[in-house]
């Protein structure tokens, strides 16, 4: 007998839920650009017991264990990406999610995207797309994309999305501004994004990470 079972596309780790439950909320890592499922999988051993953690491999190859959601080339004017790669990535993250239901078992009320970089642009792309699919985003070091707004959803259907928002004040790579502006917006859409800064580069801190168990602990209830 065939399984026609449909197998999540994107490569992915799993951290089982430390406290069982019929159906825990969900949790899925996103790594940054040029980076692997690895490198956001070595903090779900924080993240609270109760979660299913995920830890997704981007779908675009860039070398040996070097992955992203879309390309990218960074200018004196700023980052120029590839939109339809961005755009495809937005759409297989949501298929992603779906297909993640036949193999494995979490409540699809409290799924929750946390991404550093452009796992966070990604968390932002998806989430404020389909806010009915995601109860909330943790956003390290990312940005959202001027080209996405346009699909973003009202703000009646966004008004119950859960936002953290953290960034480095020294950032290199995505500056400040970015997660500055990102607040801004998501205030004018009547959305509370919790936001945190530091004094640090391009990174995930252990105070960075503290600070999004704490978010995660209460924002799935």
């Amino acid at each position: 007998m065939t399984d026609t079972t449909q197998k999540p596309s994107l490569h992915y780790l799993v951290r089982s839920p430390k406290v069982k439950t019929e159906k825990p909320p969900l949790i899925i890592l996103m790594h940054g650009v040029g980076s692997n499922e690895q490198n956001m999988f070595s903090f779900a051993h924080a993240l609270p017991d109760q979660f299913l953690v995920v830890s997704a491999r981007g779908p675009l190859v860039l070398g040996q264990n070097s992955f992203a959601w879309f390309q990218v080339k960074f200018t004196p004017q700023g980052s120029v990406i590839n939109e339809e790669q961005a755009e495809s990535s937005r759409k297989e993250i949501l298929k992603f999610i779906e297909d993640l239901k036949n193999v494995e078992d979490f409540d699809e009320n409290k799924v929750f995207l946390m991404g550093f970089s452009q796992g966070g642009i990604m968390s932002y792309s998806v989430a404020l797309t389909e806010p009915e699919k995601i109860k909330g985003i943790a956003v390290m070091s990312g940005r959202l994309l001027p080209e996405v707004k346009p699909l973003f959803s009202t703000e009646n259907r966004l008004k119950n999305l859960k936002i953290f928002v953290s960034h480095g004040t020294q950032d290199s790579v995505l500056k400040f501004q970015y997660a500055l502006d990102a607040v801004d917006y998501l205030q004018s859409k009547g959305l509370k994004p919790e936001f945190h800064q530091y004094q640090e580069d391009h990174t995930v801190n252990q105070d960075m990470l503290n600070d999004v168990i704490k978010w995660l602990s209460a924002s799935e209830k």
